[in-house]
Parts: structure tokens; C-alpha cells; sequence
């Protein structure tokens, strides 16, 4: 036995848990929400980030200066341009998140951003934190947010998935305490369960959703999910009239394809890594990873983005310009909702139901079989004009 090991593993772990314990002070004293219609101007920053970003970033903010031209004119918004968060700057500071660049993120309200790439074990990288793990972290975003929508299949979904905390939140942080173990850590907290549960509740009595279901493994993984699990039954209780249930993570991924069962889920809460995995499968069910959005919500702070990656391969191919730009655009229209437009996002969201869903008029392939990110931009944004857009939605949902 290494007892030299054990030892530095105690004190690798000691240090973890000292910064854990500052963080959970910062978590109980933070500021309340935000007012943005108290706001004037509100900032908007837009992010590009690695890869096929960029080429997406340009067709969402043509998008989002289309639907605010009436308030970036009357000076209520402004839409500016973040730059250096890519991945090459990223590794020439050694940093998830360049100084700079957070210090510019910070002096805007929401933003927008484009996917940016995690390195990993083997790239020529440095092997720093994922980018957008360190934004959460940094603006303490602790609410990821997800809507699956195909209306015709009768499935409406929301995930809230607790975003910072977790596998990810400790994942840079574990050790290799010799050559036989390794070992990561794993971090649930009262106040981090507490507050993404009720905000999950509270979307559901705004919204008039019946029933919230919590996602765990807390049959297996008892101490950290079991304290999900049993946060979620006492923040429950403050909402009699909603209904509540949970199911263990395997077991969800089944019954989202279940046909008789998965039109009976509505509002989905459940710990960092789960969420994840759940909600790539389910956007499988809207179109793939390419179409669905993300939100990322704090309380003073929150950022909208593509829930898929950068797509190297598609640049080094020279397909980048083929890329779906869905996913940032229905970011963009959930940004909309959250900042007092909701109308707007609604529009934004009917529009993208149609182009994507029902007319299909132009196929993306993500190749040269298929339009182009622009081409397809150019047919939503033409269909949001269409004065009878809501009564053409509904004839597709009707269909």
C-alpha cells in the first residue's frame, strides 16, 4: 500500500472540498433575478466559438436583427460581437475562458454563442476545462433548459438539467492516485438541487403543465442522487396541485421511444450528466442534436446556445457551410422569450416547426446533397413574414 498516495489523495480531495464549500456561500448570498424590463438598453452579445460556429452565429444573428429591428432602432437593444472565445485562444492562455473575454461576456445581460470545442485526452490541445462549463460556472448559470417540441407527435417536453454541479462541474478535478486507480469526483448540492427543482416548478404553474418528473439513479448512486431525489419531494410539496413522479436514468431513455408512455412526460428535472444524455436523445426525436436550442439560466446572467459540438470535421472537409443552423436560431428564439418577447419567440419557433418539420422545402444534409445554412435561413425568414404564419402552423399541427 502507497500510503504517500492515500495521503496525497486526502489532500488533492481536501482542497476540492474547501472550494466546493466557499462556492455554496457565494450559491446562498447571490443577488436575486434579474428585471429585464427594467433594463434599457438590454445587451445582447453574440459568441461564434470554434468550428461551424461561426458560420451558424451569422445566420442566427441575421435572425435576431430581423425580429428586434423596431427595438435595436429605438435604442431599447443592442446586439454586439464577443470575440476570442475560440479554442485557439483558449490554448494559446491556458484557460477554458480567456480574462479578457469573460471580463467583455460579463458586460452583457444574455448572449447568444455558438458551439466551441472540449479537448480531450490525445488532442494537440492543452487539456482545459470545457469552455462551457467554465461560463456556467463563472456566471453561475444553474439552469440548463431544453424544450423537445414535434407537436404533431403530441410531444412536448422540457428538461431542466442542474448545470453546474455534478460529473462535469468536478470532472477536470480528479486523480490518478497510482497507476491502478483513478478516481473522479462527483458534487450534489441542497441549495443546487433546491433551485433548479423549483425553477422547474415554477415553469410548470406559469405555464400550466400538470406534471414534473425527476430523473435519478438514486437506487444505486445513494448519497448524491439520493439527495436530488429527496430535495425534489420537499420542493414538491409547495405545489400540491402538480402532479410528481421519477424514474431512474435507464429506464427514462427507454420510455421517452416507449410510444404508449412518452406523450405523458412533461417537465423533466434531473442532475448535470443525466440531462445531458436524456436530452441529445430526445432532440433524436425533433430532427437530431441539430435543431434543438439550449438555455442557460442564472439569476443575474444567461446564455443561449446550440446543444450540439463545433463540428471539426465538417470544416476540415469543407462542408462547414452546409451546417444546420437550426439549433442556434431556436437558441435565439428562446432568448427572445426569456428577455419580454414572447410573441416573437413564438413566431420564431412556428416558423422553425414549419421550415423544419412539416414543408421541408429545403433538406439539410449537412452535405452538398443538401441546402445551405444561408438557403435555409433565407426560407425561415421569409415563412416569419408570412402574415398568416400562426393559422399555417396550426394546419400542420391539425394535419
Amino acid at each position: 500500500m502507497d500510503k504517500a498516495a492515500i495521503e496525497r489523495a486526502k489532500e488533492h480531495f481536501g482542497k476540492i472540498l474547501e472550494n466546493q464549500m466557499n462556492r455554496m456561500e457565494r450559491v446562498k448570498s447571490a443577488p436575486d433575478w434579474i428585471d429585464y424590463g427594467k433594463i434599457k438598453p438590454l445587451k445582447i452579445g453574440l459568441l461564434g466559438g470554434d468550428g461551424i460556429g461561426p458560420i451558424i452565429a451569422k445566420d442566427a444573428k441575421r435572425v435576431l436583427y430581423f425580429l428586434l429591428k423596431d427595438e435595436i432602432k429605438n435604442g431599447k437593444v443592442i446586439i454586439h460581437d464577443i470575440e476570442g472565445l475560440t479554442i485557439e485562444n483558449r490554448a494559446a492562455c491556458n484557460k477554458p475562458i480567456p480574462d479578457d473575454v469573460l471580463a467583455e461576456i460579463k458586460k452583457y445581460h444574455v448572449t447568444l454563442k455558438g458551439p466551441t470545442t472540449t479537448p480531450r485526452k490525445g488532442d494537440p490541445w492543452p487539456n482545459i476545462e470545457s469552455c462551457n462549463v467554465a461560463v456556467r460556472k463563472e456566471l453561475d448559470l444553474f439552469a440548463n433548459v431544453r424544450p423537445v417540441r414535434i407537436p404533431k407527435q403530441g410531444i412536448d417536453w422540457i428538461f431542466f438539467r442542474e448545470n453546474t454541479e455534478d460529473l462535469y462541474a468536478l470532472g477536470p478535478y480528479g486523480i490518478e492516485v497510482d497507476e491502478d486507480i483513478a478516481i473522479d469526483f462527483r458534487l450534489i448540492s441542497a441549495p443546487g438541487a433546491d433551485r433548479i427543482c423549483r425553477l422547474a416548478f415554477e415553469h410548470a404553474k406559469k405555464n400550466g403543465r400538470a406534471r414534473v418528473t425527476c430523473v435519478t439513479k438514486a437506487n444505486v448512486v445513494k448519497t448524491t442522487d439520493g439527495r436530488f431525489l429527496e430535495n425534489f419531494y420537499r420542493i414538491a410539496k409547495d405545489y400540491p396541485n402538480i402532479q410528481v413522479d421519477d424514474w431512474y436514468i435507464d429506464i427514462m431513455t427507454a420510455k421517452l421511444v416507449d410510444e404508449k408512455r412518452r406523450r405523458d412526460f412533461q417537465v423533466m428535472v434531473l442532475p448535470n450528466l443525466y440531462g445531458d444524455i436524456l436530452t441529445d436523445e430526445a432532440a433524436e426525436f425533433q430532427g437530431g442534436v441539430g435543431t434543438a436550442g439550449s438555455a442557460n439560466i442564472g439569476k443575474q446572467y444567461a446564455m443561449f446556445e446550440a446543444i450540439h459540438g463545433s463540428a471539426p470535421r465538417m470544416v476540415q472537409e469543407g462542408r462547414a457551410q452546409f451546417a444546420d443552423p437550426a439549433s442556434m436560431i431556436r437558441a435565439a428564439a428562446m432568448l427572445l422569450s426569456h428577455i419580454g418577447f414572447p410573441e416573437k419567440g413564438k413566431s420564431l419557433e412556428m416558423a422553425l416547426d414549419i421550415c423544419g418539420q412539416y414543408e421541408k422545402k429545403l433538406a439539410i444534409t449537412g452535405r452538398s446533397t443538401g441546402a445551405t445554412g444561408t438557403a435555409f435561413t433565407d426560407y425561415l425568414m421569409e415563412t416569419l413574414q408570412d402574415p398568416k404564419l400562426k393559422g399555417r402552423w396550426e394546419a400542420y399541427v391539425k394535419a
